[in-house]
Order: structure tokens, then sequence, then C-alpha cells
């Protein structure tokens, strides 16, 4: 089976380079309309480039369509006014990936609280500006397909990343409501925890292992998951050729005696209640109180 994006309208944040723009550029190749989103600069949010026009002339000189924009992802009026651009450019917008971040790490000790929240803005507002300047469009065409881009330092933790990790877990959370609103209209939404060596990463790998972990290497993984056979509610762990499914599962858990019932017996049960024997995938908040009525016993 061959996955075309031909007729589709996509666009991809934070595509003037790196994993963006490997992103843009197979869409592309694939047959998509492409609008190049990058307010460009430095890792950590400052600056300013050109970035996204050469991606866009790139495509275009490749023989695709593709257009520039500007606008940062922190704005929801112009994110709105992207929408509305791709809107009027190719008539419409079937693709949105989330991929637009920033980086500004420190020990939460030694973090500014500004830090803390322009982090937060770029990829969690972010994420939500952008999604929620397409949705409606979505919703009345009854097809969209949205990526979040989340990370294993929101899934699991790292050390100096606090205001990442917040943010990249709380995308999950987004992207697992939008599934629950977008499913009648045929909208998926899933999440890609990439692995790549782009600005981001380029000191935080040795050199060796920073050249393994080819952007193009993650492509594949996103786009499948914004195509027509995507799945909804995944999240996807990509890297250097390698893929991972991700997911947050609930314990069968343990109902207490009513004497047990105090501080001291949720202690003494603990290893039980954590015990992921029988655990489930969770699909929504729903899962947790089903979990919970099957020992109550109203299931």
């Amino acid at each position: 089976m061959t996955i075309s994006f031909a007729g589709r309208v996509a666009i991809v944040t934070g595509a003037g380079g790196g994993l963006g723009r490997a992103y843009a550029l197979e869409l592309a190749r694939r047959g998509a309309r492409v609008v190049v989103n990058d307010l460009g600069g430095a890792r950590d949010g400052s600056g300013s480039s050109d970035a996204a026009e050469r991606v866009a002339e790139e495509i275009r000189h490749a023989g695709g369509e593709a257009m520039a924009d500007g606008g940062s992802v922190t704005d929801y009026a112009q994110m709105e006014a992207l929408a509305a651009r791709a809107r009027e450019a190719f008539g419409g917008i079937h693709i949105l990936i989330n991929n637009a971040g920033i980086l500004r790490d420190k020990s939460f000790g030694k973090m500014s609280m500004a830090d803390f929240e322009q982090v937060v803005r770029v990829h969690l507002m972010g994420s939500a500006n952008c999604a929620r300047a397409v949705w409606n469009t979505m919703r009345e065409q009854n097809y969209g397909r949205i990526l979040m881009t989340t990370s294993g330092s929101g899934l699991g933790g790292n050390f100096g990343q606090a205001n990442y990790g917040a943010a990249k877990l709380g995308v999950v959370g987004l992207a697992k409501a939008l599934y629950v609103e977008g499913a009648r209209h045929d909208i998926r939404v899933n999440s890609i925890a990439p692995l790549a060596g782009t600005r981001m990463s380029e000191d935080m790998l040795p050199g060796e292992v920073f050249a393994r972990f080819d952007p193009a290497k993650v492509v594949p993984g996103a786009l499948f998951l914004v195509s027509d056979a995507a799945p909804t509610n995944a999240i996807m762990g990509a890297g250097a050729g390698h893929f991972q499914a991700l997911q947050v599962t609930v314990t069968p858990g343990v109902l207490l005696a009513d004497d047990e019932q105090t501080v001291e017996g949720v202690a003494a049960a603990w290893d039980r209640i954590a015990d992921r024997t029988g655990d489930i995938v969770m699909q929504s908040a729903i899962d947790q109180v089903t979990q919970a009525m099957k020992l109550i016993g109203r299931d």
C-alpha cells in the first residue's frame, strides 16, 4: 500500500529546519500542499530568520506547492491568520503537525518562572492555538489529522527540563481530549515522541550518536500518524528507524475493606495497588471509573 497525500493541505509548525523541514519535504513529495511555519531563530526562541521561506522554496523548486508563514504559535491571532491564508490559497486544511518548540533548560531550583512559562507557552499553548485555529475547518470537512509532539522528558521525566517536561505531558492530555471530541468528525489525533539529531539536541548527544538519529528516520512514523490510515489516540516513539508504542495504563487496583481505608491501609496495599497484572490501556477518562466499578460491584 502506497500512502499518498495528494489533495491534502498540511500545516507544519517549526518547519524551517530539523524535524519540521523533514516532515514538510516528505509531505510535499507525496503530494500535499504544505504551509511551512517557522518563526526562526535559536532553540531558545530568540532571533529570527527566513528559514520558512527557504523550505517553501525548496518544495516549489522540486515541483511541489508550498507557502511560508512566519507567525508565532504563541499568538492565537497569528495562527488564525495562518489558517485563513491556508484555506484561501489551498481550499482547506487536512493535516496539522505541531512541531514548533524551544528549550530553556536549567535545574528547577535555578530556573526562572519566566523561562518555565515561555517553554509551556510555546509547546503547550502553541499546540492548542494551532489546533484551535484549524479545528472548525476540520469539523466542517469531517476530516482532520493532528499530530502533537511529546517527549520522553514529559512521559518519563528528565533532569533540568521541568518546564519542557510539563509542557510535553500537557500536549498528550490535549491530544487525548481532542481525539475524543473529534472522533465523530474523523479527526484523528496522535502524539509522537521523536528522538532526532537536531538543533534542539545537538549538545545532548555525542557526535556519533547524533549522526545516527537523522531526523529523516522519524518521518515515516510521523507521516503514518497523519495519513488516511492513521490510528487515533496513539503515542509513538520514533528514532533511528526504531518505532515504539507508548501507553497510559490503569491497573485493576485494590478495593480496601472499610477498616483498611486509612492512610496506613493504603501504604500496606501499595504493592498490590501498583501491580500491573491485568492493567488496561486507557482510551478515555471513563476507563479509570470502569476499573474501579468492577471491584466495587457495579460493572
